[in-house]
């Protein structure tokens, strides 16, 4: 996955992007962005999340700081692996 962080004073804003090759189980996108977001705003006051499908995956990161980037990442991560108890 290409991750990146960018420096943007105020607002943090964080885009997910997902293969669309990937197959996801209907519902899986809506589910993941309520989620994810609810566990990014329990960090992160002024946040925002904007996920799409696109041809590769990817995760950026603008504003916040350096540490940030690498905060999102593991509340990600932790985020899809728990999907079995937030997606059913």
């Amino acid at each position: 996955m290409n991750v990146q962080y960018v420096s943007v004073e105020g607002i943090m804003k964080i885009e997910l992007t997902i293969n669309k090759s990937k197959d996801l189980p209907r519902g899986a996108l809506p589910a993941l962005e309520k989620e994810l977001l609810k566990r990014l705003q329990n960090q992160y006051e002024n946040c925002s999340l904007v996920i799409r499908r696109t041809g590769g995956d990817s995760l950026t990161v603008f504003g916040g700081e350096k540490g940030d980037k690498t905060k999102v990442e593991e509340i990600l991560q932790e985020t899809w692996e728990s999907a079995d108890g937030w997606f059913y």
